[in-house]
């Protein structure tokens, strides 16, 4: 077991992808000084790729006091082996205390790499962290059981506290130009040979859609559409809001639309400024996922639906009557704003 009184400081993982950070990171920042300030220590990001020394600015603006630089041709692009390499090394070396990484793609991939390396324990998938005011443990919780129970996890012996974070479920640090804070240089030993993998060409191929996290506009579709044909509806009136469309566990379930869609704790956590909920009944799991909405609209046609409960807006009455006369109002009020 390590000398846990070696490690000190929160890191968070900055991923960024072709010189840009990805949004999850702001919430880290702003989780991770929660977390720093209680744990009595610093808040430090964790920068790598090539070329990406200006984003080290950003990172301090948003709340990070020291930001780690890792820099090579090697890391233009991420590669399990190279990233795993060289973040694993950082922390043999200075010894953080905490390690937060997004649930993305690549956090999801890089994030077990990196516990089995420095032999420590990995929560995945977290919704919440909080910091135990008694020894300062980090409590991380994540839905169990298939999102019916939520179960919180210490790592008791082992160093550092890793977790990986469900985006869109923390706070965004606020930016703030006077933030002062440093830049270290990591001194890496990266060959080649450690890469086993050669990125040849990224294709880019645009979506259909903007994604859950990023959309201001969800509409959303549940058992009440009554088949998978109702989401060919749903997807005319996010096309005319410019959002995109989710969904509920239970029309996952019934095959009706992709896991990627599903919204709530073992979907997609989302805040849209308007969130459409049609033919959704409100399961607990659900509302997890989009309670933080700005505006909530639910159409079903039972009007003792749970989702009422949490809804600024509700109409009693079946979706495949009410949505498309919502794709016609709002078509024509576009139509009149682009001539007006």
């Amino acid at each position: 077991m390590e000398n846990r009184n070696e490690y000190r400081n929160v890191w968070v993982y900055a991923e960024q992808r072709q010189g840009a950070i990805t949004p999850v990171v702001y919430e880290l920042l702003g989780e991770g000084k929660k977390i720093a300030e209680k744990t009595g220590s610093e808040l430090c990001a964790f920068l790598i790729g090539s070329n990406v020394a200006s984003l080290a600015g950003e990172l301090i603006e948003y709340g990070a006091e020291k930001v780690y630089l890792a820099e090579s041709p090697l890391l233009e692009y991420y590669t399990t082996d190279g990233y795993a390499k060289v973040l694993s090394d950082a922390i043999k070396e200075y010894k953080p205390e905490i390690v937060l990484y997004g649930a993305t793609h690549i956090g999801r991939d890089l994030a077990p790499r990196i516990a089995a390396r420095v032999n420590t324990g990995l929560t995945a998938d977290c919704t919440k962290l909080e910091v135990d005011p008694e020894d300062k443990k980090l409590m991380q919780t994540r839905p169990a059981f298939g999102g019916n129970l939520m179960a919180t996890i210490v790592c008791p012996d082992h160093r550092p506290q890793m977790s990986t974070v469900r985006p869109g479920v923390m706070e965004k640090a606020a930016r703030n130009s006077d933030n002062k804070g440093s830049v270290i240089q990591v001194d890496m030993q990266l060959e080649p040979a450690d890469i086993r993998t050669e990125v040849i060409e990224i294709v880019k191929h645009k979506k259909d859609m903007v994604s859950l996290v990023d959309a201001n506009f969800i509409v959303s579709g549940g058992k009440g559409l009554g088949c998978a044909d109702g989401f060919a509806m749903l997807r005319q009136l996010a096309e005319v809001l410019g959002g995109t469309v989710g969904a509920s566990r239970a029309a996952v379930d019934a095959g009706w639309i992709d896991h990627a869609n599903q919204v709530g704790q073992t979907g997609t956590t989302v805040k849209p400024t308007i969130y459409f909920a049609c033919g959704i009944s409100g399961a607990i799991q659900h509302l997890a996922g989009m309670s933080e909405s700005d505006i909530i609209i639910a159409i079903n046609k039972n009007p003792m639906a749970p989702i009422f409960d949490i809804a600024d807006y509700g109409i009693v009455g079946d979706v495949n009557e009410v949505v498309p006369m919502l794709i016609e109002a709002f078509t024509q009020y576009n139509e009149e704003k682009e001539f007006a």
